[in-house]
């Protein structure tokens, strides 16, 4: 039996580990609502959301492709991957969270330039806390099965609370309903999406090349998608020339990347609840610098940001019972 100085120096280790964890969660949030308002100003300058989604996820792929090419891990990580798919230990369900986030990247490019980004949050928040709570309760996540425990069920709730909160606002009055729903099928899309990640990273022991097979499969249905949209609608309006409207494709790079390695410590739930924090804080400082015609006023987002925030704490942070003397 190791001796309790031994024990309790891992649980503190265990303990630090998952709040680097929590953190990278939060990070994940802010560069989530960084990239929803890139990918929504160039949705909003080229005229076409979808085509703007093809931009954005086409720019991230060539930045994989590179990296997968230069670095290492890489390589041999896509030639387990490749491995994995002839021997069927990679089954093909593994290769399809780029659905999700084309999906998501799209519904950026469709509405955040009319909502805002807090706004948008509001639906996104709703899907990806739900999905999260179910997901992690079936085990669909590399950490296996998440009890649903009465902290995490309260946490989620304090999320969704902070939702209600943004919609307490005069915003909602003319923005039509699908620019809620669309978000929030985005969300729940977004906590499958960080399981299949978190699984497919474990079988070929690469976050890199689980966010490259992520970037091939949304590039390919956007680019498909976008050439029908084209050939019905007519091309973009205009291309815009101004560099930060292409960095969409990089940031989801990074937050992709970073959910393969930090769910599966988390478990998906958690990571939904801290990426809240991050997504809520962020979008309130991007709406305030640069507000959209239905955003939420800067007052009423906070205090849904604040809410959302106590609900991370309580799902996170391993309240302990006194011990009665």
């Amino acid at each position: 039996m190791a001796p309790a100085r031994e024990r309790g120096g891992r649980a503190v280790s265990e303990r630090g580990s998952v709040g680097i964890a929590v953190a990278g969660a939060v990070l994940i949030g802010a560069l989530t609502a960084l990239q929803a308002r890139i990918n929504g100003s160039l949705g909003a300058e080229v005229g076409d959301g979808i085509v703007a989604a093809a931009i954005s996820f086409s720019s991230g792929l060539v930045i994989l492709i590179a990296l997968s090419l230069v670095v290492p891990e890489g390589r041999r990580g896509f030639g387990r991957l490749v491995a994995g798919i002839r021997s069927r230990s990679v089954p093909p369900w593994m290769l399809l969270g780029g659905l999700a986030g084309a999906f998501t990247v799209a519904s950026q490019g469709l509405t955040v330039a009319t909502i805002g980004v807090a706004l948008f949050t509001v639906g996104f928040v709703a899907g990806q806390t739900t999905g999260g709570l179910v997901l992690d309760r079936v085990g669909f996540g590399p950490a296996g099965v998440v009890p649903v425990t009465v902290r995490r069920v309260v946490g989620a709730v304090l999320a969704i609370a902070g939702v209600v909160v943004c919609l307490s606002g005069d915003a909602l009055g003319g923005v039509p309903l699908w620019m809620l729903i669309v978000p929030a099928v985005a969300g729940a899309g977004v906590a499958w999406q960080q399981g299949t990640n978190g699984r497919l990273r474990v079988r070929v022991e690469s976050p890199l090349t689980a966010t490259l097979v992520n970037f091939i499969g949304g590039t390919v249905v956007l680019v498909i998608a976008a050439v029908i949209h084209v050939g019905v609608v007519g091309a973009p309006r205009a291309i815009p020339t101004a560099p930060w409207l292409y960095l969409g494709g990089a940031v989801g790079v990074v937050y992709i990347f970073l959910s393969a390695v930090v769910v599966r410590r988390t478990g998906v739930l958690l990571l939904g609840l801290g990426s809240v924090v991050g997504l809520l804080s962020t979008s309130v400082l991007l709406d305030a610098l640069w507000p959209a015609p239905a955003a939420p006023s800067t007052p009423v987002a906070l205090l849904a940001a604040v809410v959302a925030i106590a609900g991370v704490v309580v799902a996170a942070v391993p309240w302990r019972r006194r011990r009665r003397s």
